[in-house]
């Protein structure tokens, strides 16, 4: 016996990616359902060979499905989530509203897992677990190994964050003024403060009172909540030209020694991780070979000596896959496989 599931923003990027995904893993799914607003009510999105009609959002009993999905904003999750999760469904949300709430549970399945042990297991009525910022997923997963043998004290991160990490919107707008560009159309910002194509932007989010962005913030409480409140961390978060994947540049620093042929050691064995890591042209990872896949891919493993017991990764992951649409799939899995979920009747 499956479970009835529903996708909640199924016409979004993330969205065809969970489906996708649930198809690819063999999910155990006796139902689907694809949920989205009333204007893209009848709508068709994909489930393998399977093409499921948008049903409306505000008229679907969620009563009848075990597991929610749901990747439709911070608003629609604030109001929704809790109403689907008072009728004992569970709801692994994909938004940025829930993370920070300390009665829900922020998870990345290859780093805290066990968390939902206890989550699950209390009697609670919110049934809401929350996935992390796409940027945040894909490094945890690169330090938990590394954490457990040799504590991190320090984390300075920079991202190349791909367009779609800001939904089909700044896709269409890297692909138009991409092209524009080559008729000598002037590009106009939209979804973006400033050109995108053939640029950098070291800007992701609103502003916050102390100059770093929201989006570096995330990625600062989300690493001390899922991994360890006492790891110090500075973000720079940049948007580059590239359409999918995520790529990351990491410099940690350790309590005790850790060498760059034992981090790849411990990396090679990790769950979730894939090192690709050749001294020579061609040796490391692109978001370009990442997009698609499920690893979080880990080159350029160095030691650092301008500080003691320091190293430097470069961290490259499919952020809609592993940042978004894996993640969540894999959180339903885990609890799963731990027999913490009741079926709907």
């Amino acid at each position: 016996m499956g479970y009835k599931i529903a996708v909640v923003g199924a016409t979004g990027n993330v969205g065809r990616e969970m489906l996708a995904i649930l198809h690819e893993r063999e999910f155990p799914v006796d139902e689907i359902h694809a949920i989205a607003s009333r204007r893209s009510l009848g709508q068709e999105v994909s489930f393998g060979d399977k093409i499921l009609k948008c049903k409306d959002l505000e008229q679907f009993d969620f009563s009848k499905v075990d597991i929610v999905l749901m990747s439709a904003g911070s608003e629609v999750s604030k109001v929704w989530s809790p109403k689907i999760g008072a009728l004992g469904v569970l709801v692994i949300d994909n938004s940025s509203f829930w993370r920070y709430d300390q009665n829900v549970p922020l998870i990345v399945p290859e780093v805290n897992a066990h968390v939902l042990d206890e989550y699950m297991k209390r009697n609670n009525k919110m049934n809401i677990i929350a996935n992390p910022n796409c940027s945040t997923a894909q490094l945890v997963v690169a330090l938990k190994p590394l954490h457990d043998v040799a504590k991190i004290k320090r984390v300075v991160v920079s991202t190349y964050q791909s367009v779609s990490g800001a939904g089909k919107e700044g896709m269409d707008e890297l692909w138009t003024q991409t092209k524009g560009i080559f008729v000598t159309d002037h590009p106009t910002p939209k979804k973006f403060p400033k050109q995108i194509a053939f640029n950098v932007i070291p800007h992701i989010d609103v502003f916050m009172d102390d100059g770093y962005t929201k989006e570096e913030w995330k990625m600062v409480v989300e690493t001390k909540k899922i991994l360890d409140p006492k790891i110090k961390l500075t973000a720079t978060c940049v948007r580059v030209p590239v359409f999918v994947g995520h790529s990351e540049s990491v410099n940690i620093e350790f309590e005790s020694e850790m060498t760059a042929d034992q981090a790849r050691d411990i990396l090679r064995e990790a769950p979730g991780c894939m090192v690709i890591d050749k001294r020579e042209d061609g040796g490391y990872i692109t978001p370009v070979e990442s997009a698609g896949e499920y690893a979080t891919f880990i080159s350029r493993i160095r030691e650092d000596a301008t500080v003691e017991n320091g190293l430097a990764l470069w961290v490259v992951s499919d952020n809609l896959r592993k940042g978004a649409a894996l993640n969540a799939t894999q959180i339903a899995e885990s609890i799963i496989n731990r027999g913490l979920l009741k079926k709907a009747a």
